[in-house]
């Protein structure tokens, strides 16, 4: 069934450039209920769609100028971030928690009964007491989106994101897991999330106008459970028809 047009999402993306949010757009340009898509970004996508509107916006440390492109949106999904160790750290904590929190406000005033879907990350300490500075500053984003009093907010912890396409990975770290990904995914199946699921999943929950879950936070075990629960009668279909 067709959904009007008149009830279609308008969904916003930041970090549409990324991994995650790469995948975000393109499931959302997709997505039969989302009617149009504006993908707030510091370089161009290099692509075009009926749905698709590109805003370039360099500095998010002040978001002001974003107002009126952010009037009567239904749902973001922020997707920006920096990798630990391929920035300094005043600038990881700029990204991580001073654009986030900057972004929010100016959704949150130009569109207040807007859904917002926040990327953060497993380990995500609120008490701002772990050592691992991502994990601080991650924790004290989550606390002000909080604060916020959006009327719908979904924070997700996914551990490590499987890239799912070849690309250059930012550390040791991630070539390493990339590299032993099917043995680490059979071993510790909750520790690890394809990209495309989770990107999947920040767009379906917010496009749902309904919660799928109490929970506002999801860890990396709820995120799998969302995925499978979400696309099971899709699955179910194709099973069906084999």
């Amino acid at each position: 069934m067709n959904t009007p047009e008149s009830s279609k999402i308008r969904l916003v993306i930041v970090g549409a450039t990324g991994m995650v949010g790469g995948y975000v757009l393109r499931y959302a340009l997709e997505h039969s209920v989302i009617g149009s898509v504006t993908a707030i970004v510091r370089r161009n996508l290099g692509i075009s769609h009926p749905k698709l509107k590109e805003i370039l916006h360099r500095d998010f440390a002040d978001c002001s100028a974003l107002a009126e492109e952010l009037t009567d949106q239904d749902a973001a999904v922020f997707c920006l971030g920096a990798y630990t160790g391929t920035v300094p750290d005043v600038q990881l904590r700029a990204v991580t928690v001073n654009y986030t929190i900057e972004f929010a406000r100016v959704l949150r005033g130009s569109s207040p009964d807007a859904a917002f879907s926040f990327l953060s990350g497993s380990g995500a300490d609120p008490t701002g007491r772990s050592r691992m500075a991502f994990a601080r500053y991650k924790g004290e984003a989550e606390n002000v989106l909080l604060a916020s009093e959006f009327p719908r907010l979904f924070i997700f912890r996914p551990a490590y994101i499987y890239p799912v396409e070849p690309r250059k990975e930012p550390n040791f770290s991630y070539r390493f897991l990339r590299g032993i990904y099917p043995v680490f995914r059979a071993l510790f199946p909750n520790q690890v999330i394809r990209a495309d699921d989770l990107a999947r999943a920040m767009v379906d929950v917010v496009v749902s106008r309904k919660e799928v879950t109490p929970s506002r936070v999801f860890e990396n075990r709820d995120i799998r459970s969302m995925v499978h629960s979400l696309h099971r009668p899709q699955a179910d279909q194709e099973k069906g028809r084999a």
